[in-house]
């Protein structure tokens, strides 16, 4: 089974029998893929109802929950990992989300669009308008997305609240952007993938 780039990578930093979590899981599509390759004992949270059925369909245990209401069920350190992709911008408050996720799991990892993209910035320049790209699909009038972020605001939020980057990878799909994300992420990478520890 495929999955997208940012969930390999992911994959690739989680222990085998490893305790995960993973918030606004989708379809349970990353945690299936874990189950089968390192064993783990995953467990997802999702709002969306049609998919939490299609989570349930691909075995795993989801439970129906409001991120924005908090983590409060879980105590502390209840898990290995607690992962979540390509959510952080649609909370309501990130920052305080991150928090629990540190306080639930040992390491945590997040994924979300980095809206410093050179693309989004010329699109916004050239067109006067909010930009739509493969990772921002929608509309600024219709968008889930309320909290735009690029590399340097998310790597200015963990210096400020005193989380350590384990480690960080960034994902771009064209070129020239794929050959020098690394050089300069914030303005070449169209996702942007952290390892991060209290």
């Amino acid at each position: 089974m495929s999955i997208r780039t940012d969930l390999d990578i992911i994959q690739q930093w989680i222990a085998a029998e490893s305790r995960v979590l993973d918030l606004a899981c989708g379809d349970g599509a990353l945690l299936k893929n874990l189950k089968h390759h390192k064993q783990v004992e995953g467990y997802g949270l999702e709002i969306d109802p049609d998919k939490i059925t299609a989570a349930i369909t691909n075995g795993i245990n989801v439970v129906e929950t409001d991120l924005n209401k908090g983590l409060s069920q879980f105590p502390d350190n209840s898990f290995d990992t607690v992962v979540m992709t390509q959510a952080l911008q649609v909370m309501r408050f990130p920052h305080l989300v991150l928090e629990e996720m540190l306080r639930i799991g040992k390491e945590c990892i997040v994924t979300f669009p980095n809206f410093g993209n050179w693309r989004a910035r010329s699109s916004l320049f050239i067109h006067g308008r909010m930009p739509i790209t493969k990772q921002l699909t929608y509309q600024w009038y219709d968008t889930p997305n309320i909290h735009f972020c690029t590399v340097k605001d998310f790597e200015a939020l963990c210096d400020e609240k005193n989380i350590h980057v384990i480690h960080k990878e960034f994902v771009a799909e064209r070129i020239p952007d794929k050959q020098i994300k690394g050089i300069w992420p914030n303005l070449f990478s169209d996702t942007a993938i952290y390892l991060l520890s209290k």
